[in-house]
């Protein structure tokens, strides 16, 4: 007897998900150095986020490059446990990883979604060894 197995093939432009995703509705800012240098920002409201991305809708006309460093900050106090911990902390580095639709009256992206760049959870530590002998630091 054969077994005849489903398979589903995932686009070249859909990205499989990391994490749990949860939908919010949270003012928010980016702000990162264009081309030449000049430091540029931008209000946005962060629509879902995970313990390592977010999507972000911008509010006003913003032409952020795909693969850019930004600087990523909530802008109001949010209650325990509505974000990642990180989130809650201040400014955390990103990187855009896709850029949403254009939107035909100004040409630019309705949103972005970045990649938080924080470092992961890890099972290493142990109650046994400190947290300063796990790992060897270079100079």
């Amino acid at each position: 007897m054969i077994q005849r197995i489903e398979t589903r093939q995932i686009p070249v432009t859909e990205q499989p998900r990391i994490g749990n995703r949860k939908k919010v509705s949270i003012p928010a800012r980016l702000t990162w150095r264009d081309a030449s240098g000049t430091l540029r920002f931008v209000s946005v409201v962060m629509r879902d986020v995970s313990e390592v991305d977010a999507f972000v809708e911008c509010q006003v006309p913003a032409l952020i490059p795909l693969y850019r460093l930004v600087h990523f900050q909530i802008e109001r106090p949010v209650r325990e446990g509505e974000l990642p911990a990180v989130l809650q902390e201040g400014k955390v580095l990103s990187a855009v990883y896709r850029v949403g639709p254009h939107k035909t009256s100004t040409g630019t992206p309705m949103g972005y979604a970045l990649r938080l760049l924080v470092e992961p959870k890890s099972n290493l530590q142990t109650a046994s060894t400190p947290a300063d002998q796990q790992f060897a630091m270079a100079n």
